[in-house]
């Protein structure tokens, strides 16, 4: 069952739009809704999603501006944007942008079964394509991985992502994703994700930089979101952890 994200500032579309996709009875399952796309890419920071399927005008944060900040992520996210015809020119911005597919408002429900139908057998041939890959390249794998890990040492931390990483062995990312979850037991971003909280351990320990400096340096232009991640793996927010480091080092140099 794929989860799809829906995004729209209008209620009544969303439950439209939700009570449709039940309706067809395709393996879809609407996992959560959005207003705008700041509080999609806040929630997509956090959880797991297939495809996400959204408007392009929205306030706060448009379809368009959602589409580009998903890029940045360490993920591969599938996009379909909805749009009127008299704004046609927006969705060819978001083609350019690397969306899946479009769909215009009024969404008839056969136009929005095809469209669907036509993502999850473009899926369903992706991944049959990283499981015959598998099969016939044994001993691909581990020496893919170790490639991959010696690209992420040799490479800035706020410079990383999954399809940088990808692209640099010439793998597809959805591949690399896989080969992840299977030769190491837990998925890219949370390899980065730990790299990034121990470099900022150390940053926070040996030098005054500004939290967000480190943010930065790590790879995290959102200080909320570097401090949620520090908290949630460590244990303590960022500046306890260094007043707790301080406090210890002094007690050290105390004794002596």
């Amino acid at each position: 069952m794929k989860k799809i994200l829906l995004v729209d500032d209008e209620r009544w579309v969303r439950t439209a739009l939700k009570w449709t996709i039940n309706k067809l009875n395709l393996p879809l399952q609407v996992a959560h809704e959005c207003q705008n796309g700041l509080e999609a890419l806040d929630w997509i920071k956090v959880n797991e999603v297939d495809l996400v399927l959204t408007d392009i005008r929205m306030p706060i944060m448009d379809g368009l501006v959602l589409v580009k900040e998903l890029s940045k992520l360490n993920g591969s996210y599938d996009v379909i944007v909805i749009s009127v015809h008299d704004e046609f020119q927006f969705v060819q911005q978001a083609i350019r942008s690397g969306v899946t597919d479009y769909l215009l408002k009024p969404i008839e429900e056969t136009e929005l079964k095809a469209c669907l139908e036509k993502w999850l057998n473009e899926k369903g041939n992706e991944e049959k394509a990283i499981k015959n890959t598998f099969s016939e390249k044994e001993n691909l794998p581990l020496s893919t991985i170790e490639r991959v890990i010696e690209y992420i040492k040799k490479t800035p931390l706020d410079q990383i992502t999954l399809k940088e990483a990808a692209e640099s062995i010439h793998i597809n990312p959805s591949y690399l994703s896989q080969l992840f979850k299977q030769q190491l037991n837990k998925k890219f971003v949370d390899y980065v994700t730990e790299l990034r909280i121990e470099e900022s351990k150390r940053l926070l320990q040996n030098t005054t930089l500004r939290m967000s400096e480190i943010a930065e340096r790590v790879g995290y232009s959102d200080l909320a979101y570097f401090s949620n991640n520090f908290k949630r793996i460590v244990g303590s927010s960022p500046s306890e952890f260094r007043n707790i480091k301080s406090k210890t080092s002094a007690g050290k140099l105390n004794k002596r």
